[in-house]
């Protein structure tokens, strides 16, 4: 591919739009709403489904994670068909997606036709949550591109604080006949208009300037690259761009052949994995069972669960304010740190028995306000960082298949480990993760801090 230089005769002096910039990486995170949104929504779905359909506890268990297998299966296509198809025109089938599923889950008659239905729900949220953070990554400007990034993981904390409302006020409407016959027909169906503002705004925004780089439109690229950075960064940003996709060779091939880019992809891997080994997804699934053991009951269970969204968004605002300030690397350290120590103070506390609940709930809290800060939105916004230009979409598939396949390890084997060993001896291995989670980055993780993509690329060779 020929290396194009613009010249100061084909472009007049321009700025950069923030506004269009903030508007383009919204309408990107809107997808961590719906990744949120329909991950959650089935908590107020599958009691009234197992009364309607008369599911033994294994089908039960299958409705749930049907869900993570559609994900499983998105996640592996998404880059490939990213790579090829663009950034935009996947994210629009992954909204098309969420649509079909949630019409389909609302009119099912038998119970197969809603783990189908959910499959399909799935493969869009697989492919949403690569390349909702992925557009993200390629479009913002290096200075900002840590808190952009976050806005993916603030809109997941939206979309499953959101589920509970919206459950909660459908759920008001009849007793519980009407509840089991058709309230969670409406739970279901509700999610496809979350699904259909997303394809709305996402038709609105350009594609990604680096794939329109890499399918030889250059010229489109840097009308967008100009909107977003000014005409004088815009030049480098493409002149760089081309550099680093002039040697292209599949992504496939060079991820697996040059040494670098194995350790990128490596890392990649690890990073995705540890963020659901440290446990934050047991705590989200099994939230009042886990707060119950630990003493909250009642009204004081309402109020601790309740809090995990303020201890979310909290988090996530903290990120967003810091990740560019003292840099990705840092937060992370700080957070699996804290998040080692909180853990094995709630491993104390349940091996204490304490029946006041209140010490021991709001540890755990604390700890969704520490991962919030770090590894929630800032391993999001590292995977999404360090892979090269032609390799990019497919190595954020692989990483984030693992990442998948980790939270359904915790999910399936949470309640065995609860049951078996207990409340103390399950936060402790939790613990053990976080410690191995805080070693692995201090020893491989780089600082991404204010280094624009093709200049991290350059880390690897």
């Amino acid at each position: 591919m020929g290396i194009v230089k613009v010249t100061s005769d084909e472009y007049k002096e321009q700025k950069g739009n923030l506004f269009f910039v903030i508007f383009i990486s919204c309408a990107a995170a809107f997808g961590g709403l719906l990744y949120g949104y329909d991950t959650a929504v089935i908590s107020g779905a599958i009691g009234l489904m197992e009364v309607h359909f008369n599911l033994s506890p294994t089908m039960v268990g299958f409705v749930v994670s049907s869900l993570l297998l559609g994900g499983a299966v998105g996640v592996l296509a998404s880059g490939k068909l990213s790579d090829r198809f663009g950034r935009k025109s996947i994210l629009l089938l992954a909204a098309f997606l969420f649509i079909v599923s949630a019409i389909m889950q609302a009119l099912s008659s038998s119970i197969s036709f809603v783990i189908i239905s959910r499959i399909i729900g799935g493969l869009g949220i697989g492919m949403a949550s690569v390349l909702s953070i992925t557009y993200i990554s390629e479009i913002a400007p290096r200075h900002m591109r840590g808190r952009l990034g976050s806005l993916y993981q603030f809109a997941v904390a939206v979309g499953i604080v959101s589920v509970y409302f919206v459950n909660d006020y459908i759920l008001s409407i009849g007793e519980d006949a009407w509840q089991n016959s058709t309230g969670w027909r409406y739970i279901i169906g509700a999610s496809g208009i979350p699904a259909l503002l997303f394809l709305l705004i996402l038709s609105t925004v350009p594609e990604s300037p680096r794939w329109l780089v890499k399918a030889n439109r250059t010229l489109e690229a840097m009308d967008i690259l100009i909107k977003i950075n000014g005409t004088h960064i815009a030049r480098q940003e493409l002149y760089h761009i081309e550099q680093s996709l002039k040697e292209n060779q599949p992504a496939s091939l060079s991820l697996f052949k040059e040494a670098g880019l194995r350790k990128a992809l490596l890392i990649g891997i690890l990073l995705a994995a540890f963020q659901q080994l440290v446990g934050i997804n047991a705590i989200i699934y099994y939230a009042p069972q886990v707060f119950e053991a630990a003493g909250a009951r009642g009204d004081l269970s309402l109020l601790v669960t309740s809090m995990i969204g303020v201890a979310a968004f909290l988090g996530v605002l903290c990120s967003m304010w810091l990740i560019d300030r003292i840099g990705r690397k840092a937060l992370l350290l700080i957070g699996t740190a804290g998040m080692a120590v909180t853990q094995l103070l709630v491993s104390f506390g349940f091996h204490s028995q304490g029946t006041e609940g209140l010490t021991t709930s709001l540890l755990i809290v604390f700890y969704l306000f520490l991962f919030n800060i770090s590894m929630g939105p800032v391993v999001w916004v590292v995977i999404s960082e360090i892979f090269p230009n032609h390799a990019r979409g497919y190595a954020m598939s692989i990483s984030t298949f693992f990442l998948w396949i980790a939270n359904w390890f915790v999910s399936q084997f949470f309640p065995i480990l609860w049951n078996k060993a207990g409340g103390s001896f399950t936060f402790l291995f939790f613990m053990i993760m976080c410690i191995a989670s805080f070693l692995f980055i201090w020893k491989w993780v780089p600082e991404t801090k204010g280094k624009s993509l093709e200049e991290i690329e350059h880390i690897w060779k």
